[in-house]
């Protein structure tokens, strides 16, 4: 049996659903030309030829054409071959006389300009014909009039072409055009869609149908591909995920699979789609504009599962020998080892901070805990030689659910053994002089997250506590973090990634806790969705009104602002995906100030780290994954981590 369901007509039904009644203009339909831009475009074939697919895209099945209107040759109209031209500016300087080496720039944002700049769309879902124009293109109503009116003119589907603003500030414009022009936005292009490519790859694995509300108790397999009704807070390690609701690319369930590299899309509709074939065999292959699934036998899924096993992760070895509870401040990524992933990266973010003249990096204060005080705990209340015992243990490594009830009663235990009395005396004498009864946050900092390869996003557990406090106790909230380092979850991701288990520890970052934040958010330090070097460059933001997480929102349907956010060019425009469903119509969560704040601060940190990691594959510019709330109409960067860039499957 075979199933195949494609997301978008292919090319050559295109092709063979494009004959006489398509060129609209009556023109000659030649689309097996060499040239490098047409002055019109008479039937589907011709844009075919001049289309560009990009290799990652926000939406499935979109088509661009670059555009130029020259208004100096009365104005010339160009569709360009975007496969050759990705930028204006070079078939500019190639075919229309702009001097090489002259800025460009001002053709997209000065009113005095040569060349109106855009490009046409087809959205495969919902059908769509657009105009649009770069997000941070400054035209004015009567520049967009112009242009659409001529491109429409010269293309067969001239009737059916609308405009779309990719800009807050574009949208104030749409606004002035003549009610002749259908103004769609991005959100509607977004609802239109049925399916959304968020992972791309290829995996062999059995289907199975589950609920995101039995996933807490029942265990679902490495080599089973999870098809779910919602968005899961969280998963442990599968085969591959396909949710019937759409996700932010920033979800937790999309940053687990681009860690895991394991492929992730969104359909609607998929448990009925996908129901004849559960429990069987299939490969699943998530690709940037369509998706198949066909069966296959258990043998061909066993020689697949074999050749694509991951390859191990390295960790640092703990290095135990620290002692004393270090400044943030004095902290660099060197410290790993002794003080864990989290903690090492924020003292570099202190280190950024403390160099911004104009005060738009706020990282606060704090310390670590090293991993030296959790192995002296595991130590002295035996944990050491009875977490040896169990991973030798055959029925641990062989039976998933005898393995989730061995490991809860690990933290059970672990969150129940006495702390060492001079350890937490000197811990209180650490926070009492500097920090007093504020609430402290104790934040999972292992030797196992926050990597390059590992980013361990989620793994681990948080917790407050306040010196002298009955009710929150310093002691319950250090034993809840490293009693985390055995989540069922967490030693589920290591050993998929082939981490040994052996070799790990746990460090804390303390600070003082986030109180009356008004705001949080996730943003990667560049643009997800066209991340190469010919790409523009843009920070990824998702944020939410209030303390709701923006990863793990509390219940479905709750939605946050998703953008992406244009800093570099003039004006800094940004292209909003989604607005919060928790602030009013027509409102944003962060205003233009404290979006002009979080992408100084984004560009500072990323110039930082730039010279501490390498460029995953594809980047142009280093993807940070960084946290942040806004607190009393401040943002403040609470994390950075390398993100995994792409974390494609092998095909």
């Amino acid at each position: 049996m075979r199933v195949a369901l494609l997301s978008v007509v292919t090319l050559a039904a295109l092709l063979a659903a494009c004959g006489d009644d398509d060129d609209g203009g009556g023109g000659a339909c030649e689309p097996d030309g060499d040239d490098p831009a047409l002055g019109a475009v008479d039937c589907r074939e011709e844009f075919d030829r001049l289309a560009a697919r990009p290799l990652d895209a926000s939406l499935a099945g979109a088509f661009t054409v670059k555009t130029i209107i020259d208004q100096a040759d009365g104005d010339a109209v160009y569709f360009l071959d975007t496969g050759v031209y990705p930028l204006h500016e070079s078939f500019a300087v190639d075919h229309l006389s702009w001097p090489f080496g002259q800025s460009f720039v001002g053709e997209y944002l000065y009113p005095q300009r040569r060349f109106l700049l855009g490009s046409i769309t087809y959205f495969a879902e919902p059908d769509l014909w657009t105009y649009e124009l770069a997000p941070y293109d400054t035209a004015t109503a009567d520049m967009i009039l112009t242009a659409f009116d001529l491109l429409a003119g010269a293309a067969y589907f001239g009737p059916e072409l609308a405009f779309h603003p990719t800009s807050v500030e574009q949208e104030a414009r749409a606004a002035e055009l003549p009610d002749r022009v259908r103004v769609v936005t991005t959100e509607e292009i977004y609802r239109g869609a049925t399916y959304q490519p968020l992972n791309l790859g290829q995996t062999v694995a059995q289907i199975r149908l589950v609920s995101a509300d039995q996933l807490d108790e029942e265990y679902v397999s490495p080599r089973e591909i999870a098809v779910l009704d919602r968005v899961p807070n969280d998963i442990s390690v599968v085969a591959a995920v396909v949710t019937e609701e759409f996700q932010t690319p920033l979800s937790h369930v999309n940053v687990l699979s681009q860690q895991r590299r394991t492929p992730n899309m969104a359909l609607r509709g998929a448990r009925d789609q996908l129901g004849d074939l559960a429990g069987r065999w299939v490969r699943l292959t998530v690709g940037p504009f369509e998706w198949s699934a066909e069966e296959v036998t258990q043998a061909e899924a066993d020689a697949w599962w074999e050749e694509h096993r991951p390859e191990p992760v390295e960790v640092p070895d703990p290095d135990t020998s620290v002692t004393g509870f270090p400044d943030v401040d004095d902290l660099t990524i060197a410290d790993l080892p002794a003080v864990g992933g989290k903690a090492s990266q924020f003292g570099e973010l202190r280190r950024v901070a403390a160099e911004d003249d104009d005060g738009d990096v706020v990282v606060r204060d704090g310390f670590a805990i090293p991993v030296h005080y959790y192995a002296e705990f595991a130590s002295q209340n035996g944990f050491d030689v009875q977490i040896e015992e169990m991973l030798a243990d055959e029925q641990f490594r062989s039976d998933g659910t005898y393995r989730r009830e061995r490991l809860a009663q690990l933290e059970d235990d672990m969150r129940a053994a006495p702390l060492d009395p001079d350890f937490l005396a000197e811990l209180e004498a650490r926070i009492d002089p500097e920090f007093g009864t504020t609430r402290m946050r104790f934040r999972s900092s292992s030797t196992a997250e926050d990597l390059a390869h590992f980013a361990g996003a989620g793994l681990y557990s948080s917790a407050s506590g306040v010196v002298g406090s009955a009710e929150d106790p310093v002691a319950d909230a250090v034993r809840e973090v490293w009693a985390s380092l055995w989540k069922f979850r967490a030693f589920e991701e290591r050993e998929y990634a082939g981490i040994d288990h052996t070799r790990i520890a746990m460090g804390i970052l303390v600070h003082p806790t986030y109180v009356d934040e008004t705001a949080q958010g996730v943003a990667i330090t560049a643009n997800l969705f066209d991340p190469g070097q010919a790409g523009e460059d843009a920070f990824y933001i998702n944020v939410q009104q209030g303390d709701v997480s923006v990863v793990q929102p509390p219940e479905s349907g709750i939605v946050a602002d998703q953008l992406l956010y244009f800093y570099f060019y003039n004006n800094q425009p940004a292209t909003y995906f989604t607005h919060s469903s928790l602030v009013a119509d027509g409102q944003t969560v962060l205003s233009r100030a404290e979006l002009f704040q979080l992408g100084s601060a984004l560009s500072a940190i990323r110039d930082h780290f730039a010279g501490l990691y390498e460029l995953p594959d594809g980047f142009a510019r280093l993807p940070l994954d960084i946290e942040f709330e806004r607190v009393g109409g401040v943002v403040e960067v609470k994390q950075a981590r390398p993100h995994p860039g792409r974390g494609q499957a092998p095909p």
